[in-house]
């Protein structure tokens, strides 16, 4: 190796260090954002290998096992709302309810200050969860989603309880159940088309953006323009539509 060679190594190394220091006190930390931001910005330094792959998860496994550890009660009242529903659940969608339990405890530092999931983030997470109840809930399902939606916002401004858990898992849990919902029940091929853009392509799409970036990016939100929530609306529409004809006929 040449001098030049061996100065470029020991460059890199310091800077790896650098990065695996600055990625180690964001994991101990309580900013949930600035410990994703590590964990995205130790995976891209490292050239998304194998081996950085696996530090990656293990990294967030450790973090998200360590804020589950300091919010047993968000744990407990977790595991409550997903029992419950559970008890509306068809065998089925055992996978569905055990998927949304997982990650609603993973995510827990989210809760930021938070102790506690409160009823905002409990209706949130509840919504999540509700297509494992199709077979019983039926054409209850959509009416459900779209109440706990319009409350659970509501609430948590009113009360001051606004977290990053429940700004992100608000639009994780509609982008979730409406894609399952058109999938399952909707035969228009323009309806399901529509609801991929407004939930899942851009759920997919800033998931890349993050990983290649290395850290954090952001759905842009407008207070006027939102095609998700117009999309919600109009599906929730036609559900009401449909019950009402059954009725009549």
């Amino acid at each position: 190796m040449t001098d030049a060679a061996a100065a470029r190594a020991r460059v890199r190394a310091r800077a790896l260090r650098r990065v695996e220091n600055a990625q180690l006190a964001a994991l101990a930390g309580t900013d949930s954002r600035a410990a994703t931001e590590a964990l995205l910005s130790g995976l891209r330094a490292q050239g998304f290998g194998p081996r950085a792959l696996g530090r990656f998860v293990y990294d967030a496994t450790c973090r998200s096992i360590l804020e589950a550890r300091k919010r047993p009660v968000a744990v407990v009242e977790a595991t409550a709302i997903h029992l419950a529903i559970g008890a509306l659940a068809h065998p089925h969608g055992r996978a569905w309810l055990a998927t949304s339990w997982l990650m609603t405890v993973t995510h827990l530092g989210m809760l930021e200050q938070r102790r506690t999931l409160g009823l905002p983030n409990l209706l949130t997470v509840a919504r999540a969860a509700l297509p494992a109840t199709a077979h019983r809930l039926g054409a209850a399902v959509p009416v459900l989603a779209l109440a706990t939606d319009f409350v659970d916002g509501k609430l948590a401004r009113r009360t001051g309880t606004v977290t990053r858990f429940g700004t992100q898992g608000d639009y994780l849990a509609d982008a979730a159940l409406w894609t399952w919902f058109t999938l399952r029940y909707e035969s228009s091929r323009a309806w399901q088309v529509a609801t991929f853009a407004a939930w899942a392509i851009p759920v997919g799409a800033l998931t890349v953006a993050s990983f290649a970036r290395g850290g954090m990016v952001d759905l842009p939100r407008s207070r006027w323009i939102r095609p998700a929530a117009v999309m919600e609306v109009l599906i929730g529409a036609r559900v009401v539509v449909r019950l009402v004809q059954s009725r009549r006929r």
